[in-house]
């Protein structure tokens, strides 16, 4: 059982009980609620992996099948830390389903490997930070080399941060900052590809 929840039992319990009986002196109900109020306020929780946190949110459940096909869970759920630029489930069904398909198979399993590690990049970088870089490095935007060895370019447009692959694609940034035990999801609405 976490700690929030010990904590929230606990204030159910002195919640109770000081309904059943009336303390002559409503200093110690005072006392009791405050010290299940710091004990709730006390409590954290620690978030997962990228693997975990990735697992817990239905918007990525397409990612986490591709992580589990191609091997990679162990990898993402390692010390790190990683930034992953997440596609979305919509960004997964832009990409026609025979070709989908083919990259959950087996035999594309190099070939799936090479794509997801093509959205993670070593080190956290928070969308602050990516921001700051974009906007330091002009109008040709940032460039990030990303785990698998090529190169996303980062730039800002109308206020959101666009990734575009070796190919030309876009990818625009549609949640930042989801924080992992070791790195940083940001969630993208397409699928990069590497070539």
């Amino acid at each position: 059982m976490n700690k929030l929840a010990i904590a929230l039992a606990s204030a159910a319990s002195l919640a109770i009980a000081a309904c059943a009986e009336e303390p002559a002196d409503n200093s110690a109900m005072d006392t009791d609620a405050a010290a299940a109020d710091q004990m709730a306020n006390d409590t954290t929780t620690e978030p997962g992996t990228i693997v975990e946190v990735a697992q817990g949110n239905p918007d990525f459940s397409m990612l986490v099948s591709a992580v589990t096909a191609a091997d990679l869970g162990s990898t993402l759920s390692g010390d790190g830390p990683y930034t992953v630029f997440a596609p979305t489930n919509a960004a997964f069904e832009k990409v026609p389903k025979a070709t989908r398909d083919e990259l959950l198979s087996p035999a594309g399993k190099s070939d799936l490997t090479g794509i997801l590690t093509y959205h993670v990049v070593e080190g956290a970088t928070p969308a602050s930070e990516l921001t700051q870089a974009i906007e330091g490095a002009g109008e040709d935007g940032y460039e990030i080399t990303t785990v698998n060895g090529a190169k996303l370019t980062a730039t800002m447009e109308g206020g959101n941060v666009v990734l575009t692959d070796a190919a030309g694609n876009k990818a625009t940034v549609t949640m930042t900052d989801v924080e992992a035990s070791n790195g940083v999801i940001h969630a993208i609405d397409t699928v990069m590809m590497p070539s």
